[in-house]
């Protein structure tokens, strides 16, 4: 037989058992809606921007390779204390990529300091630094027609050093 009516002993008893389940829900919708998705975006010319971003753990990174030229996301492995150590991908750009941008993500579960740079458009000097291609990096003052290529221009641009840097707040930092 199915009692038709809930006895006061009846509600009080739902209400207690069924308190943690909301409680869950409650906490896992507050940690979804703290988590957000950031982007790093590669415009038309050889740089990330913003350079510099600061996010929160257990949030999301989007590069989003607008340029029509593939870039690369590589971990600077000597200064990442953020995870993600061993990063190495490819961002295609539009041209190859059927005319849409090319997009990469990665989501960071701990505080520290995650240093990229384009493998393309950087490599690391003995310091571990970022520095642009060339043989002194950057924009050379005088040409060197074996360091570039077309021929026929008075200067070498081998551009800046195409890099970033996410610092990743734990949960208990201030703001």
């Amino acid at each position: 037989m199915i009692p038709t009516r809930l006895t006061s002993k009846g509600i009080a008893f739902f209400l207690v058992a069924a308190a943690p389940f909301f409680f869950v829900s409650s906490r896992a919708r507050a940690e979804h809606e703290h988590h957000r998705h950031q982007q790093i975006i590669v415009p038309g010319e050889d740089r990330f921007s913003p350079f510099a971003l600061t996010i929160r753990s257990g949030d999301t990174v989007e590069w989003i390779n607008m340029d029509t030229d593939d870039h690369t996301v590589v971990s600077d492995d000597f200064f990442n204390d953020a995870g993600h150590n061993g990063t190495d991908v490819l961002v295609p750009g539009t041209d190859s990529n059927g005319g849409q941008p090319g997009t990469f993500e990665l989501t960071f579960h701990h505080h520290g300091t995650f240093v990229y740079y384009c493998r393309f458009h950087s490599h690391l000097d003995d310091s571990h630094q970022p520095v642009a291609p060339g043989p002194r990096g950057g924009i050379q003052g005088s040409k060197d027609p074996t360091l570039c290529d077309p021929a026929g221009t008075d200067t070498c641009d081998f551009g800046t050093p195409m890099m970033g840097v996410i610092t990743v707040r734990g949960e208990d930092d201030d703001d």
